[in-house]
């Protein structure tokens, strides 16, 4: 043990490694009977992945090399994948996939923590029990004319994928609509609920739209009520049509301090259909939980936009999920062209039962081909670092800008602030403080640092007071927005909610989901931080008029391609970037990748050892 705890140590010294996977892999070579290092090792690697967002390890990725930082003196050399992975099936605590042992090593050279082995293995074979499923029965003639009178051609290439997204709803039990900001994922699915309750014919149908967090539940909420009164179906579809939105957490019947939810495999949800927004944020293990709970005969609408960040916790599985779009199978592509009277090409979609389930949105209406913001978020996605930094110096696009120097973004929120507490100091109503809050945020890519949120949100309450716009020396000065950081199920305050303070009721004041206002003492709040700046992570599921984005002033492997992206399209009207030409010229070009399983087996892409 004491080899191994010096390797284990050392790599802790030099923070590749946390207490927490020191401390599991002490714990697994206790129950092997024995310590060596290639067990050491290995169990605190695979608990440091999933620390990352990883839901496995990969023995090649460590396989031959030393595993401390870079730039340091090679004072150990792991083995090759090959022969490590070998060795340690030889320990009883490292099973094989379908065996009970606490690490899962397969034939692909993935280690795995044993719960997320199960997470994967549970949420694939739901995925693919679905896609195998036949087409739902329905009527040709009404499924066509609904399509044409509910998506009207309105200009070349503008109606298209919204009407194919709406016919694979119709036919398939599983489908997924991914699109970025402003390509009518939601209009879309307002318009699936309206074909779905025609065709129903008058029977009930039980109807569940959720999110992962109370803004997005929120925000789903009011534009399925926004858009169904314009909407051209009988008044029997709009009354019957639902406009609630809970979270998933809400939906599957959370419990306070537990991994486990009401709803589950032996206490299924009571629904028909169920629509979930915002399905990038969703990770691993809740997502594994949420199709346990579904009934065998409800049909998934899954929206989300593949290229945002992946969720917080372990998984990728909506980028996992679309794969690599690998087009429609031909038979099935006939169907679509018969429903939709659209020229859909067969794609390469013959491997997997998947290709029929997913379509991408790929107009956007709401940043056209002279937007900045839109050419911009295309570039950062095809990694065109140059074609980014080229755009932002263009006058000629007045939507986005590139703001230098160390302190600029604080004098940004000053000015974009200073509306926001004229009104606070003018007396307007909670209602108007809270949407005049939410036109405008600054959002930061790390939460440590002297630009990390913490840090951020402390130097803006300072300049804002220099400013004469606010008193940060009281902890609870009037308008001073608060975000939640812990659920809290009886105060119905959830992880991400953002709220004011009122002086005037000695309340900090919430949007619920249910779209009214809840006021709370600031005595009995759950865990919570000052909000005039968020990381880009917990932005997630909002939008914003104005934002500033800043990033670190050096390169960290945090930032990425997926980070610049999310930040800059929470924006609707104006993007801001604060950060030196050379830190987002490397974020640009640097693309995570979330470790897993999932992809190939739902696709069948191979990864064997390198």
């Amino acid at each position: 043990m004491m080899k191994s705890m010096e390797l284990l140590t050392r790599l802790r010294e030099q923070r590749r490694l946390t207490d927490l996977d020191v401390h599991f892999a002490a714990l697994m070579c206790r129950l092997a009977g024995e310590a060596p290092e290639e067990l050491a090792l290995a169990a605190a690697l695979v608990s440091n992945s999933r620390g990352d967002g990883h839901v496995c390890m990969m023995l090649d990725d460590y396989g031959g090399r030393d595993p401390a930082a870079p730039g340091s003196a090679v004072q150990y050399r792991a083995p090759e994948a090959k022969a490590w992975g070998d060795l340690l099936h030889r320990f009883p605590v490292v099973g094989r996939p379908g065996e009970f042992c606490p690490l899962i090593l397969d034939e692909r050279g993935r280690l795995y923590l044993h719960r997320y082995w199960s997470y994967e293995r549970a949420l694939a074979d739901q995925l693919l029990r679905l896609a195998r499923m036949p087409n739902l029965p329905f009527d040709e003639a009404s499924a066509i004319s609904g399509l044409s009178r509910l998506f009207p051609d309105v200009g070349p290439g503008e109606a298209r994928w919204q009407k194919l997204a709406a016919a694979i709803a119709l036919l398939r039990p599983l489908s997924v609509i991914s699109g970025g900001p402003g390509t009518g994922k939601t209009s879309t699915v307002v318009r699936i609920l309206a074909l779905m309750l025609e065709g129903a014919g008058g029977n009930p149908l039980d109807i569940a739209m959720a999110a992962p967090t109370g803004k997005a539940a929120l925000r789903l909420q009011e534009s399925v009520r926004r858009i169904k009164q314009n909407l051209p179906v009988a008044a029997s579809v709009l009354e019957t049509m639902p406009e609630e939105a809970s979270t998933l957490h809400r939906l599957l019947g959370g419990r306070p301090d537990s991994i486990h939810f009401r709803h589950n495999r032996d206490t299924p949800l009571s629904l028909d259909v169920l629509i979930l927004d915002e399905a990038s944020m969703v990770d691993m293990a809740l997502m594994a939980k949420l199709l346990q709970a579904m009934p065998t005969h409800a049909r998934l609408i899954l929206l989300g936009d593949k290229d945002q960040l992946a969720s917080v916790e372990a998984g990728a599985v909506l980028g996992d999920v679309c794969g690599s779009l690998p087009g429609f199978s031909k038979t099935f592509s006939g169907q679509l062209q018969r429903l939709t009277g659209e020229s859909v090409p067969a794609g390469e979609g013959a491997g997997s039962p998947l290709c029929d389930s997913i379509v991408e949105l790929q107009h956007s209406f709401r940043f056209g081909s002279a937007s900045g913001i839109g050419q911009m978020a295309q570039a950062v996605n095809r990694g065109d670092a140059s074609r980014c930094l080229e755009l932002l110096s263009d006058s000629a696009l007045p939507d986005i800008r590139l703001l230098g120097g160390s302190v600029g973004y604080l004098a940004w929120a000053v000015t974009a602030y200073r509306s926001y507490f004229e009104a606070v100091a003018e007396g307007a109503s909670v209602e108007v403080l809270l949407r005049e809050f939410e036109q405008i945020r600054l959002l930061c890519a790390v939460r440590r640092g002297p630009r990390g949120v913490i840090e951020v949100n402390r130097l803006i309450e300072q300049s804002l007071e220099g400013a004469g716009l606010l008193h940060a020396s009281r902890d609870w000065y009037d308008g001073r927005p608060v975000m939640i950081l812990r659920n809290d199920y009886n105060l119905r305050l959830f992880n991400g909610d953002i709220g004011i303070f009122i002086k005037e009721r000695g309340q900090v004041c919430f949007t619920g989901v249910d779209g009214e206002v809840r006021c709370v003492s600031p005595s009995r709040l759950p865990e919570h931080e000052t909000a005039f700046a968020l990381t880009v992570h917990k932005s997630q599921g909002s939008e914003f008029d104005r934002l500033l984005l800043l990033l670190p002033d050096r390169d960290t492997p945090l930032l990425s391609r997926e980070l610049i992206y999310t930040g800059m399209t929470r924006a609707r009207q104006e993007v801001t970037i604060a950060a030196t030409e050379a830190v987002l010229r490397s974020s640009v070009e640097r693309s995570l990748n979330r470790m897993s399983g999932l992809r190939e087996a739902l696709w069948g892409d191979v990864v064997q050892f390198r």
